[in-house]
């Protein structure tokens, strides 16, 4: 059955892997971005997450073109590594108001629709480190940890309403920020991987499109990860 999606961060990487395979599961798809070039092929609007009014702005304008979106994939999120002594607060509270509250202004929004529709998936991407932590990513690492919280409460929340909750948890992932590792650490961490080797974005991709799917629709308030076994047992 096709529906409405909407993927922030959609224009590059893992977001617009998952645009893709929506839109090949027979989804209309609705990307948001921030900024860059708008990816050709798509619906496209402007949001930034970390702004109330712009996130409300922006569905107004998606309910108003296209109607409500059903599948709504929190994907947008930044990094600002860096080792705990080092970290500013501006460091901390930004990675935790694009990845974490900016899903939260997203799904909150979101529900206005899905609650009159009676259906609907809210998706967070969420990463293995959300579990594991990660040295050097103690704000990244909390934000992700929040999502399956945020995720949770969700699901218990608007459940009845025909509406899950779910978060998609990452491992080690083929994107540009990746691909700039070398190659002795590129090795170091297939080598951690039980698969012994990164995901592709299309593999992330097709677990979100299975999680909007029909044959998903008894799943909510779960963590799935995709990640070769590497967060296994956490």
């Amino acid at each position: 059955m096709s529906s409405l999606a909407l993927v922030t961060g959609g224009n590059r990487g893992i977001g617009l892997a998952i645009a893709k395979a929506l839109k090949s599961a027979g989804h209309e798809v609705v990307i948001t971005y921030r900024s860059g070039p708008a990816p050709v092929g798509f619906n496209c609007v402007v949001m930034d997450v970390t702004s109330t009014e712009s996130v409300d702005s922006a569905f107004d304008s998606i309910e108003s073109q296209w109607g409500v979106p059903e599948i709504i994939v929190a994907n947008a999120g930044i990094t600002k590594d860096g080792l705990v002594m080092r970290m500013s607060d501006a460091d901390f509270d930004d990675v935790i108001n694009a990845n974490l509250t900016g899903a939260f202004r997203v799904a909150r929004r979101a529900t206005r629709g899905l609650l009159k529709l009676k259906r609907g998936r809210l998706i967070f991407v969420g990463s293995v480190v959300g579990a594991m932590g990660s040295a050097g990513q103690v704000n990244y690492a909390s934000s992700k940890s929040g999502l399956v919280g945020m995720a949770r409460s969700f699901a218990r929340e608007i459940g009845s309403r025909g509406i899950t909750s779910n978060v998609i948890a990452p491992g080690f992932v083929e994107t540009d920020m990746t691909a700039t590792l070398d190659e002795k650490r590129r090795n170091e961490i297939a080598a951690s991987v039980p698969l012994g080797r990164f995901c592709s974005a299309e593999e992330i991709a097709d677990v979100v499109a299975f999680i909007a799917s029909p044959q998903a629709s008894y799943i909510t308030g779960a963590i799935i990860p995709v990640d070769g076994g590497l967060g296994m047992g956490h």
